[in-house]
């Protein structure tokens, strides 16, 4: 895919960016108009080489999208205000050098640069910023950009190829005024009554996954809206939302109502429709199973010693387990207690039976790298690396890259500056930098709060 970053002239190189375009070489092409692309970008040959994105976006959908995007070539420069994104201080826990993890989890392969909007000048780069980005992407409350020519409708009018990518909570109609935290998508969109023991408190779910879901929505939103671009020239808005995503994220328990006219509820951890698929005791700690099918199952009675179970007109087939639940899992349980997990374990592996058991996180990243999974890569040149989790696609052909750490706050600031002021876009209705700020609108910092951000 081609850039829409312009070329700008030469900059007076830094330190860091001496750096940079000694290992990284310039695009060699770009989207349209004879653009430059931003000193120090990479000549990677993977599949978003070349292609700039402007990301507004703070906490965690947007910023993990954009860092996916950046892991296969994109170029992402990470738009910050003064005070920096919100995770920079979401801690404990921090790293050596006391940066939070959470910002680092999500900001690997970006460069920052620090926008007041409330500044003219600096509010003039940001529009000129979205005139060549060849994608945008915020979170700011639904219509919040549009007093700063930031919104769509403002950016399309000095580029109209552009993909503009706006994350909220709730959507753009009814719910367009509603903040938008995960833990109050999990809450209302149902998940938490799904999520506890069937007696006891509704609970939210250990990570924020409606927030991670709608990140990966909002990259594959992206994706498919370039390879559009690619096929007509034709740009456009992409909208995803945290509610719609849950909708979509919890797959057969909205089904279930939608399609069955049936309301899930709590059940601890067992499943609505599958038995055994959940811990079970044994002599020293819980082992779960999974047994989605009667083969599977027929496995699991053999390896307990129990073969006649499956025989049982009431545990022959999955409904008839699920209805007779009560009455199998005290058989399964008096097996299993009668030997440690360990032996459960390789003795149901040996035969193909899903079982595994409750790891803490740092059991369960050991054991990823004991299955050849390498989970942590190191981020940033020799010498200034972060460890960071792999990006979980692998490919044949090519490898995300890990090339920049997560960027300290306005790290790249003074570069990106530069290149912003001193090129300008020739092409017939485009924004120059110079004359952004008479073309902008008034601020009001009150609209410049995020649309979707997840829960510590």
């Amino acid at each position: 895919m081609t850039t829409g970053g312009p070329r700008v002239p030469s900059m007076d190189p830094n330190p860091i960016q001496r750096e940079m375009e000694a290992a990284i070489p310039h695009h060699a092409h770009c989207k349209q108009h004879d653009r430059e692309c931003l000193p120090g970008t990479v000549d990677s040959r993977l599949p978003l080489d070349g292609i700039l994105i402007a990301d507004f976006s703070r906490a965690l959908a947007g910023p993990y999208a954009t860092m996916l995007l950046a892991d296969l070539g994109a170029e992402v420069i990470k738009v910050e205000g003064p005070g920096g994104d919100d995770t920079r201080s979401w801690m404990p826990p921090v790293r050596p050098d006391g940066v939070s993890t959470y910002y680092t989890a999500i900001n690997r392969n970006k460069r920052s640069i620090v926008l007041d909007f409330d500044d003219p000048d600096d509010l003039a780069l940001a529009q000129a910023l979205t005139a060549r980005a060849d994608v945008v992407i915020e979170n700011f409350k639904p219509g919040g950009l549009g007093r700063f020519g930031l919104d769509y409708t403002a950016v399309r009018q000095h580029n109209e190829s552009v993909i503009y990518c706006s994350i909220s909570g709730f959507g753009t109609a009814g719910g367009a005024a509603l903040p938008g935290y995960d833990l109050i998508a999990q809450a209302m969109s149902g998940l938490m009554s799904l999520t506890g023991d069937a007696e006891g408190t509704p609970y939210r779910t250990g990570s924020s996954v409606f927030d991670v879901m709608t990140g990966l929505h909002s990259t594959i939103g992206i994706l498919a809206a370039l390879h559009h671009r690619q096929a007509t020239g034709e740009g456009q808005c992409i909208e995803t939302n945290l509610m719609s995503s849950a909708m979509s994220g919890m797959v057969n328990q909205t089904s279930a109502y939608v399609a069955g006219g049936v309301t899930p509820h709590r059940m601890g951890n067992a499943h609505p429709s599958v038995y055994p698929y959940e811990p079970l005791p044994t002599a020293d700690k819980d082992l779960v199973i999974a047994a989605a099918n009667n083969a599977q199952f027929r496995k699991v009675a053999d390896v307990l010693g129990i073969p006649e179970v499956a025989d049982d007109p009431r545990f022959a087939t999955n409904a008839n387990r699920s209805a007779n639940r009560e009455q199998l899992r005290p058989l399964l349980v008096a097996r299993l207690k009668t030997r440690p997990a360990q032996h459960w374990f390789e003795r149901l592996n040996a035969v193909g039976v899903p079982n595994g058991p409750i790891n803490t996180i740092a059991q369960g990243v050991e054991y990823a790298r004991e299955l050849g999974l390498d989970p942590v890569v190191q981020a940033g040149p020799q010498g200034h690396t972060v460890p960071v989790v792999r990006n979980p696609i692998t490919f044949s052909a090519i490898t995300p890259r890990y090339e920049l750490p997560p960027p300290a706050l306005g790290e790249h600031s003074e570069e990106i500056r530069a290149w912003l002021s001193t090129a300008s876009i020739t092409q017939e209705g485009s924004m120059r930098p110079e004359q952004a700020q008479t073309d902008r609108v008034e601020p009001d910092s009150s609209d410049a709060e995020p649309g979707t951000e997840s829960g510590p």
